[in-house]
């Protein structure tokens, strides 16, 4: 039997597998196609690391490395449902639920010390932040909205915020000394191997600091290396916390803490500090020394206070509130609770929360609950035009219509870790002053800068493979669709410069007759998207990693009110397929709702549109044609679950979750029961069918029952998949309807 594994996740998206996972491993059935799980959620990763501590009985299989060296096979038919990228507080609040049920995991060190807190960060650190999608990720995204859904936005327009030719809301970014500006890139020649050292002071004297061992590099990859001065990001930070308060607009800013989870923490941190200047300069080193940092939010030194001498801890929170006084407004994430924008830096994820601002008339929440113009602070350069654009555009034309609105369907480079900036072992805070060197094999420096204390250094590697891929992959998705697509390249950005000379080395490779191929900076590439937008007109973005994550929520959130809703394909370089489910954003607020009153909205329209590009993909690879019919009939199910209005509900005591799981499994045995492409099949469903019709007040009625009371699932984090699998599957009417497939 040939299988798909789906993959078991976190939060919200983890507790809907509880519902959707058993009714299609019932249809898949059918078809001779397995349904396997493997479980990659935060805590089970969290355990994997520790394995060889751990007892026997809480030994947990490594599934993330399983299904890494599964993706690089042409076997591999594998859904990835969203998990946690997790930030600091996260992964803590994770390990401390995983020792208060047992597990005698050591705590997160903030500064190790000793051998044993080294080795513990070492491990934590491979599980901190986007540890997942660069494992799985062997091949480049192809992502765009399917035709049904793109119809049933333009017939259900969700709502659009109107704009105001006067308003004030804007961008700022730094204008020198950031990672854009201090940029260095080159092309490996032939196969060697590189290293990351640091030469201190002058470098006159003493021994070069190893910083990455050497690793290997093949010809034609691209290596970078940049730097973001801290004493021009303070000034910059400075500036704009005055600039909004000038203006009379919140303040905010908008980073990627877990992407860029070496980077942006500490950037973040330097927020902080800017927005609170007199609490750093008073307390700064007694938060230090209680291992209260600013790189974890607000939200810790708050939580933290009871740590530190009374009179100390008095001074702090006058402190902060003085800030919050004398400060500009402060955009909020939730303001009925007090949690602002500088609380947990993975709060506010740029590539969510700018299309959001975008899409609400430019404006966040502040402390009263009121929308508001904000200064959105994005410090690094490198993207930050793109949102710039996009407002202007709006200030100058209104809102966008999302019932005429043309798509943006993505293509982007992310295979084999390409381009994984600020997230991984090749990001440092350096503590003094001296030279970043890479260096190759022969003892050649590559790449090297003169940085100062406090300064972040950065590098990565894109392997040339993938962008090869990527370029043939663009040029496919622009045949197909007869769309013109641009490459969204800067030639003045010394990485964009060398992959704009593969791109127009490797199109030379393929028949482009025809199309219509742009290579064009990223603020012209958003002018002349945003152009044919507006005419209702189509457009390709073949972009990198970093702004494929920025662009496949920026189109989407405007042209259907959510990325959840993107088709998200990734044809794997080795011949397998991945299919991802769409963003989870709002996950936690959904477990939090699902405790309190049973009632799950979380959409799974994403898991939907991936589950019938898997089975399609089954269809070609085995050559399974009953897992075609499987894959046409759940696309037409979707359609009419879309037009039928079947998604979930906010409000207890009307449909969630459950209740669309339901819907879809009747509407696809509807459509399976009168396909004619498999007779068996359609014998099999029309009592599936029939019986799913007849009963569906009834099975509503179990389903709805259960809402209104907690529930429990025995942990947030790592929660009892006994229990989930129970509480998600309320009716025993529908259970055992689908059970008789199985018969």
């Amino acid at each position: 039997m040939s299988k798909i594994i789906y993959t078991y996740t976190d939060e919200a998206p983890m507790l809907a597998t509880g519902s959707l996972l058993p009714l299609v491993e019932a249809f898949a059935s059918t078809a001779g196609v397995g349904m396997e799980t493997r479980d990659i959620s935060l805590a089970a990763r969290i355990l994997a690391v520790f394995n060889d501590v751990l007892p026997e009985d809480q030994k947990v299989n490594d599934a993330l490395a399983e299904l890494g060296e599964l993706v690089k096979t042409d076997d591999a038919n594998v859904i990835k449902l969203p998990n946690i990228s997790a930030s600091v507080p996260q992964l803590k609040a994770a390990i401390a639920e995983l020792q208060a049920g047992g597990y005698a995991l050591p705590a997160y060190p903030d500064e190790p010390k000793t051998a044993e807190e080294k080795d513990a960060r070492t491990r934590y650190d491979k599980v901190k932040g986007s540890a997942v999608n660069p494992v799985l990720r062997e091949g480049n995204s192809d992502r765009r909205a399917p035709k049904a859904v793109k119809n049933f936005a333009q017939k259900h327009p969700h709502s659009m915020g109107a704009w105001s030719a006067d308003s004030k809301t804007n961008v700022a970014t730094m204008a020198a000394d950031a990672f854009f500006h201090n940029e260095k890139s080159v092309v490996i020649g032939e196969d060697s191997t590189i290293r990351i050292q640091f030469v201190e002071g002058s470098g006159e004297a003493g021994q070069p600091t190893v910083l990455k061992d050497d690793f290997p590099v093949l010809a034609g990859e691209i290596i970078d290396g940049t730097f973001m001065s801290a004493a021009a990001l303070d000034e910059f930070l400075a500036a704009q916390v005055a600039r909004a308060k000038d203006e009379g607009v919140l303040f905010s800013t908008h980073l990627k803490a877990t992407m860029m989870k070496v980077s942006d923490p500490i950037i973040f941190g330097h927020v902080v500090k800017a927005f609170f200047p007199s609490l750093f300069e008073k307390y700064g080193a007694e938060l230090a020394a209680a291992g209260l940092s600013a790189n974890n939010g607000l939200a810790s030194i708050l939580s933290g206070l009871g740590s530190l001498d009374p009179k100390v801890a008095e001074g702090v929170q006058a402190e902060i509130e003085a800030g919050y006084a004398n400060g500009p407004d402060l955009a909020m994430v939730n303001s009925d609770k007090g949690i602002t924008n500088l609380h947990v830096p993975s709060d506010v994820i740029v590539d969510a929360s700018m299309p959001a601002m975008i899409r609400t008339s430019g404006h966040m929440w502040n402390r009263d609950n009121q929308e508001q113009d904000t200064l959105a602070v994005l410090p690094d350069p490198s993207y930050a035009g793109v949102y710039q654009v996009v407002i202007d555009d709006c200030r100058a034309n209104g809102a966008f219509d999302p019932t005429t609105m043309g798509t943006v369907p993505n293509v982007g480079l992310m295979a084999q870790k390409a381009e994984e900036y600020g997230s991984h072992d090749k990001t440092f805070v350096l503590e003094t002053a001296g030279t970043v060197q890479i260096v190759d094999g022969s003892g050649t420096v590559l790449i090297e800068h003169a940085v100062q204390a406090g300064d972040i250094w950065r590098a990565c590697q894109t392997k040339d493979v993938p962008v090869r891929d990527w370029v043939k992959l663009a040029v496919t998705r622009a045949r197909a669709s007869q769309t013109p697509a641009v490459f969204w390249l800067d030639e003045n950005r010394a990485h964009d410069a060398n992959l704009i000379a593969k791109v127009n080395e490797y199109l030379q490779d393929h028949d482009t007759e025809g199309l219509q191929l742009e290579i064009m900076a990223p603020e012209q590439a958003t002018a002349f998207t945003l152009e044919r937008i507006r005419r209702g007109e189509d457009t390709i973005s073949v972009s990198g990693n970093v702004l494929r994550d920025y662009l496949t929520d920026l189109f989407p959130i405007l042209e259907l009110g959510t990325s959840a809703k993107m088709l998200s394909i990734v044809p794997l370089i080795n011949g397998g397929g991945l299919f991802e489910t769409g963003a989870g954003g709002s996950a936690p607020k959904h477990v939090q709702q699902f405790v309190e009153e049973n009632h799950l909205r979380w959409d799974s329209l994403g898991e939907f549109l991936a589950l019938a590009v898997s089975f399609e993909h089954e269809a070609v690879s085995h050559g399974n044609a009953r897992a075609q019919v499987l894959a046409d009939t759940l696309d037409r199910a979707t359609g009419t679950f879309l037009e039928e209005g079947r998604n979930p509900s906010r409000k207890v005591g009307e449909i969630d979750n459950r209740g669309s799981h339901f819907y879809l499994a009747m509407y696809w045995a509807q459509e399976l029961a009168k396909q004619t492409e498999d007779a068996e099949l359609a014998s099999k469903f029309t009592e599936i069918a029939t019986d799913l019709t007849e009963n569906e007040q009834k099975i509503l009625d179990e389903l709805n029952a259960v809402q209104g009371a907690p529930v429990e699932i025995a942990g947030y984090y790592y929660p009892s998949k006994e229990k989930v699998f129970e509480a998600m599957r309320p009716s025993a009417t529908l259970n055992a309807i689908v059970a008789k497939l199985a018969s």
